[in-house]
């Protein structure tokens, strides 16, 4: 059994990190390199100088104006935030959702690893599972690669807002994080659980979301009397999925869910890009890193 787990880690190390060597290095750079500030020193106000910068405790103590200068951040850290609630298992296709999930956080740490930056993961259901804090170093990067493989949840729920303030206490320092969920998480009125912690975690941290979906999610075809089973509570019921109304209850939901999210992430300016167990994910991620 440890073989086997030995062997998928390294046959996802082998092709992820080819991809990210020959497509992403550069996407990835282009895209996340520098764009954090980091304190660098104080000194004196200069005319021109942007009076937002001013260090008044400095200025108090020696009495004399003095400005905080930023530098750019050549060292990033990266955080993936990897839903790991029970939808994740679903997979009609070639691969199940929990596969293409840990490919894509594959190729995400090793374009970063290529860059010099550190990585970090956090795994949530309803709540957080895990928590590994960013490091360097390829036996680190497998590490994150093995958990994502076979590590099992405590709960089946999903709360990304947990998640997201999670995140916001663990790493003071800007990072650049990416929120691998289909976000799927309401109130009864239909607002996303999580809105108030993104808006929050956007003011601290430059978040993307990669959303991983089965098309048999988001569309029921007619095949009849099925029973079907919600990976996250458990409930199972019988559906007659040749009800035109049935079918268009289903669509309906999922096209405002759909609504609901993409508003959203426009409303606090969260890029995004959704990626299907049928199709490859290079393309995305490429779409991903240009539109930053």
């Amino acid at each position: 059994m440890e073989n086997d787990l030995l062997k998928r880690v390294r046959k996802i190390e082998i092709r992820t990190k080819g991809l990210s060597r020959q497509i992403f290095a550069g996407e990835y750079h282009s895209a996340f390199k520098g764009r954090g500030m980091a304190f660098s020193e104080v000194r004196e106000y200069q005319p021109g100088d942007d009076v937002r910068s001013m260090d008044w405790n400095v200025t108090a103590r020696l009495n004399a104006p003095y400005v905080k200068v930023f530098e750019e951040e050549r060292e990033l850290t990266v955080m993936l935030l990897v839903d790991v609630s029970g939808s994740r298992m679903f997979g009609t296709k070639s691969k199940s959702k929990r596969d293409l999930i840990t490919e894509i956080s594959a190729v995400l740490s090793f374009s970063a690893s290529a860059n010099n930056d550190k990585v970090g993961a956090l795994f949530f259901s309803s709540k957080v599972e895990k928590f590994i804090p960013p490091k360097k170093g390829r036996s680190h990067l497998l590490r994150i690669i093995r958990e994502l493989l076979e590590f099992e949840p405590q709960e089946n729920g999903t709360d990304v807002g947990e998640a997201l303030r999670y995140l916001t206490n663990a790493i003071k320092r800007r990072c650049t994080a990416f929120l691998i969920s289909d976000l799927i998480d309401f109130d009864k009125e239909f607002t996303p659980n999580w809105s108030e912690a993104l808006k929050i975690g956007v003011n601290r941290h430059e978040i993307s979301v990669i959303s991983v979906f089965d098309p048999r999610e988001r569309e029921i075809p007619d095949v009849g009397l099925v029973k079907l089973k919600d990976a996250e509570s458990g409930e199972e019921l019988w559906v007659d999925t040749s009800s035109k109304s049935v079918r268009e209850h289903f669509n309906n939901w999922n096209n405002k869910a759909a609504s609901v999210i993409k508003n959203t992430l426009l409303r606090y300016g969260v890029d995004r890009v959704e990626i299907s167990t049928e199709g490859d994910f290079v393309k995305g991620l490429v779409t991903l890193f240009k539109n930053r």
